[in-house]
């Protein structure tokens, strides 16, 4: 299996490591039957991509066997945000019976994280993951990890959000603190609801921690800066 180096994961300060943790241990306790969760998000840009892939850290640094998914065919970003310069075998080339499952993951440079890109952006995203093969695949990972993170794309954009979700235990919502109308939030939630898939919570993101009541608040002057983009 080869190996990829993660350059550019964030590196996280007080603050934003206890969020991490806390959304970590809330998944662990919301029992052994939810081993694989979907993120989305209502619209581009609220950082689900991020969270995703820094929850999918997080729960290998505790010692779980843990793959990640970049389920987003249309507009993935992480090959560029990670600098991974070096070909990379992904989701649709399995999906259109190019590659085999073992020829798409990839082991990352942190102890018990193993990786599947999205690969090249192709015509038809939706049926490629409405097919046979991609509930294979999901089927094949539960059988060897013990945490399936799947990054999905923005349900308030396009509707893949949902055909992954009917393969997921659970699926969490991000959402861009200040930025996303209550009524569009709403819809999207209605829209997970349709699909039957347990949703798991909202992740708040974005969130200015010098404001009054939050959690940084507190801790700032013990910890340095008091601001946190998670």
């Amino acid at each position: 299996m080869e190996t990829v180096s993660i350059n550019k994961i964030t590196k996280k300060n007080f603050q934003v490591e206890e969020s991490y943790k806390a959304l970590r241990s809330n998944i662990i306790f919301s029992g052994t039957d939810i081993k694989v969760i979907g993120i989305t998000s209502c619209q581009p840009d609220e950082g689900k991509s991020s969270i995703s892939l820094n929850l999918a850290v997080s729960m290998a640094e505790l010692g779980k066997r843990v793959i990640f998914l970049d389920g987003d065919l249309r507009k993935s970003v992480l090959l560029g945000r990670y600098r991974i310069n070096k070909p990379i075998k992904g989701l649709t080339h399995y999906l259109s019976g190019l590659n085999s499952i073992e020829d798409i993951i990839y082991s990352a440079n942190v102890d018990n994280l193993h990786l599947i890109f999205s690969g090249q952006i192709p015509p038809n995203p939706s049926e490629l993951l409405d097919s046979k093969g991609f509930s294979v695949l999901i089927s094949y990972l539960r059988e060897n990890y013990d945490y399936i993170f799947i990054d999905t794309p923005p349900l308030g954009v396009v509707i893949d959000a949902a055909i992954i979700a009917k393969n997921c235990d659970g699926m969490a919502l991000v959402i861009e603190a200040n930025a996303i109308n209550y009524k569009f939030a709403q819809k999207v939630q209605a829209q997970l609801e349709k699909t039957g898939t347990k949703i798991l919570g909202v992740i708040l993101n974005k969130v200015d921690m010098s404001e009054k009541g939050y959690y940084g608040e507190y801790y700032g002057k013990y910890y340095g800066d008091n601001r946190s983009s998670r």
